[in-house]
This record gives structure tokens, C-alpha cells and sequence, in this order.
């Protein structure tokens, strides 16, 4: 294999998770800028930090994403199907973020993968047990994101419900500082993973070795990628999850970042791909109808949920053409 093709798959999969990490910004900082409890730029340089400390922590994930969706030492094109994958997400991710739309990177690498191979070598080569475990995870975590919000805000606001809400929020605001950071822990565990599965899926296609452990490299420059990328900021995404959904007060960012994180974490440490930005947008959506339904802008919610289910098969798509390009122009 070519090995300038094999340093292309890395100079985009670090591309992906670069632009993956000042798309996904507002996920971890979101809640708590839009309260003020952090300076926008000190919010993003914790960020940052804590999603290279959280990215470089595990693993399991990119073992997933290196065999879920196929197995790379079955592909003969397995390089030139990584290589579509790559593309279609990224431009997902740059349109989604042009326009503000809190849509998922996640989706958007795995619909792409699975379409590049379904072009590349046919559906057959799909590995569907594990595929299905991957969109099974990325349905049922926004789910349980939601319910957990909704539950940790329901007992926040009858513990508190005699207090001075000045207090509570002075309180909480401190709190949140804490969250943003533990919630940028945990998006660095699950979402850096993927550019590194996807870098050792390209690695075992490409012969270059023959196991899914991922090389140090690897892990030290995607987590410095998503760092980089985050320190750029995604102030779009932030004003729509942080603003648009409904009027965060500290009390709702800290319910909404430690329900979120802790399904991040936890779905990490079950090595399981999950969407943050589903995860955490699930969130705020549950902690916004338990602090009072109609608080809820459900028209710019569903909006979030339309470009949620349309990732995947449009990315899809995107990819098998991209790939169909790449073959007749370039193999």
C-alpha cells in the first residue's frame, strides 16, 4: 500500500477530528457560558484541556469504530474507503456547523463508513451485528440522556424549591464550573476515539499492522487535534444549545451537563460510540421539560431531531458517491 495514500487517510482523519472538535465545543461549554459562570475563552481553553486529558484516557471505543461497521483486513480498498468516509463526514460537519445545526459527528462518520463500504465492497461486507450495535447505542443514549435530565432536574427543583433562587443559582453557577469540566472529560473519551479507530482501520486495510491496538501516534495526535479544535470555539452551535432551546439557568447547565456526562462516560466504558451532541441536546431537552414544558422551544427541537435522523443516510450516500469519484478517477 501506497504509504502517501495511508498518510492522506491520517492528514484527514485528523482534519475530521479537528473540525469534530470546534463543532462539538458547544456540547461541553455550551450551558455554562450562556450562564455566565465561565468566560466564553477560559471555557474553551478548560475545554480543551480536559478533552485531550479524556482523549488520550481510553481506548474501547476506537476498537469499535476499527471493526463495528467492517472488518479492515477484509478490504482490499479499505484505504480508498476511509478515505470517502473522511470527506463525506467533513463536509457534513463544516455545512452543519455554517449554519448553526447541533447535528452529530458521530452519525456522520458512521453513516459515511458504512456507505463508503456498501459502495467500496458491497453490503456484504458490512459487518451488521456490530453495526447494528453501534446505531443501537446511538439511539438509545440520547433517550436515556433525556430521561436522566429530566429526573436530576425533578429532584433539584424540590430540594430547592423553598430557596432564594438568587442563592441557588449563585450556588450552582460554581457547580457548573465542575460539570463543564467533567463533561469536557467525558466528550474527549468517546468522540477523539473515533478519529482513532477510523486512523487504525486505515492501518490494518493498509497492512501496515495486524491487530486494532491503537499506536500511541495516534492517540497523542488525534487527542491534540480535537484539542486544537477546540480551542477554536464553535460559537454558532453555542448560541443555539446554550440560548435557543430554552433560558438556561445554572441550575439547569449543572443538571444538564452531569446527566450528560455521566451516559458519556458510561457508554465508554461499555466501549460504545455515542453521539455527545445527541447526548447532551437530549439532556437539556429533558432538564427544560422538567423545569416547565412550555419553557421548551419544541419547534427549534424538532429541527435538531430531523437533522439527527437524516445524518446517517445522507452522509451515506454523500460517501458511496465520493468513493465511486475516487475509484474511477484515481484507481
Amino acid at each position: 500500500m501506497d504509504s502517501i495514500t495511508i498518510w492522506m487517510v491520517v492528514i484527514f482523519a485528523l482534519g475530521f477530528d479537528f473540525i469534530n472538535g470546534f463543532h462539538d465545543t458547544a456540547n461541553a461549554i455550551a450551558t455554562t457560558v450562556s450562564t455566565r459562570a465561565l468566560k466564553p475563552r477560559v471555557a474553551i481553553i478548560m475545554a480543551a484541556c480536559m478533552n485531550f486529558i479524556g482523549a488520550i484516557t481510553f481506548t474501547g471505543v476506537a476498537k469499535k469504530i476499527g471493526s463495528g461497521v467492517a472488518n479492515p483486513a477484509d478490504l482490499p480498498n479499505g484505504v480508498e474507503i476511509v478515505i470517502a468516509a473522511l470527506i463525506s463526514a467533513i463536509i457534513w460537519n463544516l455545512l452543519t456547523w455554517w449554519f448553526g445545526i447541533p447535528s452529530s459527528s458521530s452519525h456522520a462518520l458512521i453513516g459515511s463508513l458504512a456507505g463508503a463500504v456498501a459502495s467500496g465492497a458491497g453490503f456484504d461486507a458490512i459487518n451488521s451485528h456490530g453495526f447494528v450495535d453501534i446505531i443501537k447505542a446511538l439511539i438509545f443514549s440520547p433517550l436515556i440522556a433525556f430521561t436522566i435530565g429530566f429526573i436530576i432536574m425533578w429532584i433539584l427543583k424540590r430540594i430547592f424549591a423553598r430557596s432564594s433562587p438568587h442563592q441557588v443559582n449563585k450556588g450552582f453557577r460554581f457547580g457548573q464550573i465542575l460539570t463543564a469540566a467533567f463533561q469536557s472529560f467525558s466528550h474527549g473519551t468517546n468522540d477523539a476515539q473515533k478519529a482513532m479507530g477510523i486512523i487504525t482501520f486505515a492501518l490494518v486495510a493498509g497492512g501496515i499492522q495486524d491487530h486494532l491496538e491503537v499506536p500511541l501516534w495516534v492517540k497523542m495526535s488525534a487527542a491534540l487535534s480535537m484539542a486544537l479544535g477546540t480551542s477554536i470555539g464553535g460559537w454558532k452551535i453555542i448560541k443555539t444549545m446554550g440560548t435557543k432551546i430554552f433560558k438556561i439557568e445554572p441550575i439547569n447547565g449543572f443538571a444538564a451537563d452531569i446527566g450528560s456526562a455521566g451516559v458519556i462516560l458510561s457508554a465508554t466504558v461499555m466501549e460504545l460510540p455515542v453521539s455527545t451532541t445527541h447526548v447532551i441536546t437530549s439532556s437539556i431537552l429533558g432538564v427544560g421539560s422538567a423545569k416547565r414544558f412550555s419553557s421548551v422551544r419544541w419547534s427549534l427541537a424538532g429541527k435538531i431531531v430531523i437533522a439527527w435522523v437524516i445524518t446517517i443516510p445522507i452522509t451515506a450516500l454523500l460517501a458511496a458517491g465520493i468513493y465511486w469519484v475516487i475509484d474511477q478517477i484515481f484507481f
